[in-house]
């Protein structure tokens, strides 16, 4: 049992990138597939697959590279953890890295990008930053 799952989803997606895999496999959760679904919308991932793995659900990501094999994702970073949640209000959301990155949010009308939350006035938990 994982204490924290959607750090672990960020470790296996940076390993992944920078060991230059195609794919990375992740077991499978609700929570996890809206946060890789928010990914491959804003680009950093190029798709997600259903799939089964000894009998568990998996979700097998497929990461995008640009250029000479660079990764698109070149950093992540875990901000909410289980031993400290960080909650802001909609007008205190900060741009990643002068808006060239993402902040993921669970809101109260669901997981959202931090554009997302200003644009509809929702304040939450920021889970995680990726650039």
């Amino acid at each position: 049992m994982l204490t924290d799952p959607i750090s672990d989803l960020l470790v296996r997606l940076r390993n992944g990138a920078q060991r230059r895999q195609e794919t990375v496999v992740v077991p499978t959760s609700k929570l996890k597939r809206a946060i890789l679904e928010i990914l491959k919308r804003e680009g950093y991932v190029d798709g997600i697959e259903d799939g089964m793995r000894d009998g568990h659900p998996i979700l097998d990501v497929r990461l995008r590279y640009v250029g000479e094999g660079q990764p698109m994702i070149t950093g992540l970073q875990r901000i909410s953890k289980p031993g400290r949640r960080v909650y802001v209000g909609s007008e205190d959301i900060a741009k990643v890295r002068n808006g060239i990155g993402v902040s993921i949010l669970s809101t109260s009308k669901g997981i959202m990008t931090d554009q997302e939350s200003r644009k509809n006035k929702l304040g939450g938990e920021i889970l995680c930053s990726v650039w």
